[in-house]
Protein backbone atom coordinates (compact mmCIF):
# COMPACT_ATOMS: atom_id res chain seq x y z
CA UNK A 1 0.00 0.00 0.00
CA UNK A 2 1.18 3.33 -1.08
CA UNK A 3 2.27 5.81 1.93
CA UNK A 4 -0.37 8.42 2.45
CA UNK A 5 1.47 12.27 1.61
CA UNK A 6 0.87 14.71 4.21
CA UNK A 7 -0.58 16.95 2.03
CA UNK A 8 -3.09 14.91 0.93
CA UNK A 9 -3.99 14.22 4.92
CA UNK A 10 -4.41 17.77 5.20
CA UNK A 11 -6.14 18.22 2.03
CA UNK A 12 -8.78 15.73 2.67
CA UNK A 13 -8.82 17.01 6.77
CA UNK A 14 -9.30 20.81 5.48
CA UNK A 15 -11.88 20.18 2.83
CA UNK A 16 -13.84 17.67 5.32
CA UNK A 17 -14.27 20.77 7.61
CA UNK A 18 -14.84 23.28 4.89
CA UNK A 19 -17.84 20.49 3.37
CA UNK A 20 -19.46 20.48 7.05
CA UNK A 21 -19.30 23.85 7.05
CA UNK A 22 -20.67 24.55 3.65
CA UNK A 23 -23.42 21.69 4.25
CA UNK A 24 -24.69 23.65 7.61
CA UNK A 25 -25.09 26.74 6.01
CA UNK A 26 -27.18 25.28 3.19
CA UNK A 27 -29.51 23.51 5.93
CA UNK A 28 -30.16 27.13 7.41
CA UNK A 29 -30.45 29.10 4.53
CA UNK A 30 -32.52 29.76 1.43
CA UNK A 31 -33.25 27.66 -1.62
CA UNK A 32 -31.23 29.51 -3.68
CA UNK A 33 -28.09 28.42 -2.03
CA UNK A 34 -28.76 24.77 -2.12
CA UNK A 35 -26.81 23.77 -5.28
CA UNK A 36 -23.71 25.83 -4.35
CA UNK A 37 -23.44 24.52 -0.29
CA UNK A 38 -24.19 21.05 -2.09
CA UNK A 39 -21.81 21.27 -4.78
CA UNK A 40 -18.90 22.47 -1.93
CA UNK A 41 -19.63 19.60 0.10
CA UNK A 42 -18.92 17.16 -2.80
CA UNK A 43 -15.52 18.30 -2.96
CA UNK A 44 -14.66 16.51 0.07
CA UNK A 45 -16.28 13.37 -1.19
CA UNK A 46 -14.46 13.67 -4.30
CA UNK A 47 -11.02 13.96 -2.83
CA UNK A 48 -11.84 10.96 -0.21
CA UNK A 49 -9.58 8.68 -2.53
CA UNK A 50 -6.49 10.37 -0.97
CA UNK A 51 -6.46 8.22 2.18
CA UNK A 52 -5.65 4.57 2.45
CA UNK A 53 -7.50 2.13 1.94
CA UNK A 54 -9.15 4.04 -1.04
CA UNK A 55 -6.03 5.05 -2.53
CA UNK A 56 -5.64 1.42 -3.44
CA UNK A 57 -8.80 0.31 -5.25
CA UNK A 58 -9.18 1.61 -8.67
CA UNK A 59 -13.15 1.07 -8.84
CA UNK A 60 -13.15 3.65 -5.81
CA UNK A 61 -10.64 5.81 -7.69
CA UNK A 62 -13.02 6.07 -10.26
CA UNK A 63 -16.23 7.07 -8.33
CA UNK A 64 -14.27 9.48 -6.33
CA UNK A 65 -13.49 11.52 -10.04
CA UNK A 66 -16.70 10.77 -11.17
CA UNK A 67 -17.75 12.90 -8.20
CA UNK A 68 -15.57 15.46 -8.31
CA UNK A 69 -17.20 16.32 -11.84
CA UNK A 70 -20.43 16.25 -11.08
CA UNK A 71 -19.35 18.82 -7.86
CA UNK A 72 -18.26 21.23 -10.14
CA UNK A 73 -21.69 20.86 -12.46
CA UNK A 74 -23.58 20.96 -9.22
CA UNK A 75 -21.64 24.36 -8.48
CA UNK A 76 -21.82 26.38 -11.92
CA UNK A 77 -25.81 25.59 -11.99
CA UNK A 78 -26.30 26.86 -8.74
CA UNK A 79 -24.68 29.82 -9.46
CA UNK A 80 -26.00 30.43 -12.60
CA UNK A 81 -29.23 30.19 -10.50
CA UNK A 82 -28.34 32.94 -8.07
CA UNK A 83 -27.17 35.32 -11.21
CA UNK A 84 -30.75 35.03 -12.23
CA UNK A 85 -32.49 34.99 -9.03
CA UNK A 86 -29.92 38.69 -8.69
CA UNK A 87 -31.15 40.02 -11.98
CA UNK A 88 -34.93 39.07 -11.46
CA UNK A 89 -35.06 38.26 -7.57
CA UNK A 90 -37.02 35.43 -8.20
CA UNK A 91 -35.81 31.66 -7.47
CA UNK A 92 -38.47 28.94 -8.37
CA UNK A 93 -38.23 25.06 -6.42
CA UNK A 94 -37.70 23.39 -3.16
CA UNK A 95 -34.41 22.46 -1.45
CA UNK A 96 -35.14 18.86 -1.64
CA UNK A 97 -35.34 19.09 -5.00
CA UNK A 98 -31.58 19.69 -5.29
CA UNK A 99 -31.14 17.07 -2.98
CA UNK A 100 -33.21 14.54 -4.94
CA UNK A 101 -31.71 15.85 -8.05
CA UNK A 102 -27.93 15.56 -7.13
CA UNK A 103 -28.53 12.37 -5.49
CA UNK A 104 -29.88 10.58 -8.65
CA UNK A 105 -26.85 11.89 -10.91
CA UNK A 106 -24.98 10.28 -8.42
CA UNK A 107 -26.75 7.17 -8.47
CA UNK A 108 -26.67 7.19 -12.33
CA UNK A 109 -23.06 7.46 -12.67
CA UNK A 110 -22.49 5.32 -10.10
CA UNK A 111 -24.83 2.26 -11.81
CA UNK A 112 -23.04 3.35 -15.15
CA UNK A 113 -19.80 2.59 -13.54
CA UNK A 114 -20.96 -0.81 -12.25
CA UNK A 115 -22.37 -2.02 -15.35
CA UNK A 116 -18.96 -1.59 -16.94
CA UNK A 117 -15.79 -3.78 -16.73
CA UNK A 118 -13.56 -2.68 -13.65
CA UNK A 119 -11.53 0.78 -14.05
CA UNK A 120 -7.85 -0.18 -14.73
CA UNK A 121 -4.93 2.37 -13.78
CA UNK A 122 -5.20 4.00 -17.38
CA UNK A 123 -9.02 4.19 -17.22
CA UNK A 124 -8.85 5.68 -13.61
CA UNK A 125 -6.21 8.23 -15.27
CA UNK A 126 -8.89 9.42 -18.50
CA UNK A 127 -10.84 9.88 -15.89
CA UNK A 128 -9.31 11.95 -14.29
CA UNK A 129 -8.36 14.45 -16.87
CA UNK A 130 -11.94 14.76 -18.01
CA UNK A 131 -12.49 15.71 -13.75
CA UNK A 132 -9.64 18.49 -14.49
CA UNK A 133 -10.75 19.67 -17.27
CA UNK A 134 -13.86 20.16 -16.25
CA UNK A 135 -13.16 21.91 -13.10
CA UNK A 136 -10.14 24.32 -15.21
CA UNK A 137 -13.13 25.04 -17.84
CA UNK A 138 -15.78 25.40 -15.81
CA UNK A 139 -14.04 27.71 -12.74
CA UNK A 140 -13.45 30.45 -15.69
CA UNK A 141 -17.09 30.57 -16.12
CA UNK A 142 -17.94 30.32 -12.53
CA UNK A 143 -15.64 33.66 -12.17
CA UNK A 144 -17.49 35.40 -14.76
CA UNK A 145 -20.39 34.45 -13.20
CA UNK A 146 -19.23 35.60 -9.62
CA UNK A 147 -18.19 38.72 -11.95
CA UNK A 148 -21.71 39.62 -12.92
CA UNK A 149 -23.39 39.12 -9.66
CA UNK A 150 -21.01 40.86 -7.56
CA UNK A 151 -22.20 44.11 -9.36
CA UNK A 152 -25.43 43.46 -8.50
CA UNK A 153 -24.98 42.62 -4.56
CA UNK A 154 -21.51 44.98 -3.95
CA UNK A 155 -23.57 47.18 -1.85
CA UNK A 156 -25.16 44.42 0.15
CA UNK A 157 -24.10 42.95 3.52
CA UNK A 158 -23.28 39.78 1.38
CA UNK A 159 -21.38 41.57 -1.62
CA UNK A 160 -17.75 40.77 0.44
CA UNK A 161 -18.97 37.21 0.10
CA UNK A 162 -18.38 37.18 -3.77
CA UNK A 163 -15.13 38.51 -3.92
CA UNK A 164 -14.63 35.50 -1.17
CA UNK A 165 -15.92 32.95 -3.64
CA UNK A 166 -13.90 34.76 -6.52
CA UNK A 167 -10.55 33.87 -4.86
CA UNK A 168 -11.81 30.18 -4.26
CA UNK A 169 -12.16 30.07 -7.67
CA UNK A 170 -8.92 31.05 -8.66
CA UNK A 171 -7.05 29.13 -6.04
CA UNK A 172 -8.87 26.00 -7.47
CA UNK A 173 -8.16 27.16 -10.65
CA UNK A 174 -4.34 26.88 -9.98
CA UNK A 175 -4.36 23.28 -7.94
CA UNK A 176 -6.51 22.11 -10.92
CA UNK A 177 -4.99 23.91 -13.88
CA UNK A 178 -1.52 22.54 -12.62
CA UNK A 179 -2.83 18.60 -12.14
CA UNK A 180 -4.17 18.86 -15.64
CA UNK A 181 -0.74 20.39 -16.72
CA UNK A 182 1.32 17.76 -15.11
CA UNK A 183 -1.49 15.13 -16.83
CA UNK A 184 -1.31 16.50 -20.21
CA UNK A 185 2.60 15.97 -20.39
CA UNK A 186 2.18 12.57 -18.52
CA UNK A 187 4.33 14.12 -15.55
CA UNK A 188 1.70 13.79 -12.95
CA UNK A 189 1.73 10.40 -10.34
CA UNK A 190 -0.11 8.26 -12.16
CA UNK A 191 1.86 8.21 -15.58
CA UNK A 192 4.18 5.33 -14.68
CA UNK A 193 0.80 3.60 -13.22
CA UNK A 194 -0.89 3.75 -16.74
CA UNK A 195 1.68 2.37 -18.83
CA UNK A 196 3.43 6.13 -19.84
CA UNK A 197 6.47 6.55 -20.26
CA UNK A 198 7.55 9.77 -18.36
CA UNK A 199 10.40 12.10 -18.98
CA UNK A 200 9.43 14.25 -15.85
CA UNK A 201 13.34 13.48 -14.64
CA UNK A 202 14.04 15.71 -17.19
CA UNK A 203 12.06 18.76 -16.05
CA UNK A 204 12.37 18.67 -12.40
CA UNK A 205 11.87 22.57 -11.49
CA UNK A 206 8.55 22.63 -13.48
CA UNK A 207 7.16 19.19 -12.26
CA UNK A 208 8.29 20.74 -8.42
CA UNK A 209 6.58 23.98 -9.46
CA UNK A 210 3.16 22.55 -10.59
CA UNK A 211 2.85 20.17 -8.04
CA UNK A 212 3.68 22.48 -5.16
CA UNK A 213 1.18 24.83 -6.42
CA UNK A 214 -1.34 22.11 -6.58
CA UNK A 215 -0.33 21.23 -3.12
CA UNK A 216 -1.00 24.78 -1.70
CA UNK A 217 -3.43 26.27 -3.92
CA UNK A 218 -5.61 23.04 -2.88
CA UNK A 219 -4.78 23.55 0.99
CA UNK A 220 -6.01 27.24 0.59
CA UNK A 221 -9.18 27.02 -1.23
CA UNK A 222 -10.54 24.73 0.93
CA UNK A 223 -9.63 27.57 3.88
CA UNK A 224 -11.12 30.07 1.78
CA UNK A 225 -14.12 28.46 0.84
CA UNK A 226 -14.66 27.80 4.68
CA UNK A 227 -14.00 31.03 5.64
CA UNK A 228 -16.69 32.18 2.87
CA UNK A 229 -19.42 30.56 4.88
CA UNK A 230 -18.96 31.21 7.81
CA UNK A 231 -18.79 34.87 6.76
CA UNK A 232 -22.32 34.64 5.05
CA UNK A 233 -23.85 32.58 7.72
CA UNK A 234 -22.62 35.39 9.96
CA UNK A 235 -23.68 38.26 7.53
CA UNK A 236 -27.31 36.71 6.90
CA UNK A 237 -28.35 36.66 10.22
Amino acid sequence: MAQVDVFDVMRVGLWFIAGLISLYFSVGSARIWTSISTGFFLVFISEGYLLAPWESNQALMAVHSVVGTIAVLVITHGFMEYYVFARTLESGGAKWEVYALTAGVLVASMVFLAINPTPTATVVRHIRIVENACWVFLVVINLDLLRKIHVQVRDTPIGPAFRGFGAVFFLIFLWRGSVLYLQAYGWDADAASAGIVTDAAQFPFRVGLATNVNRFASLLSSVTMGGTFLFLARAMR
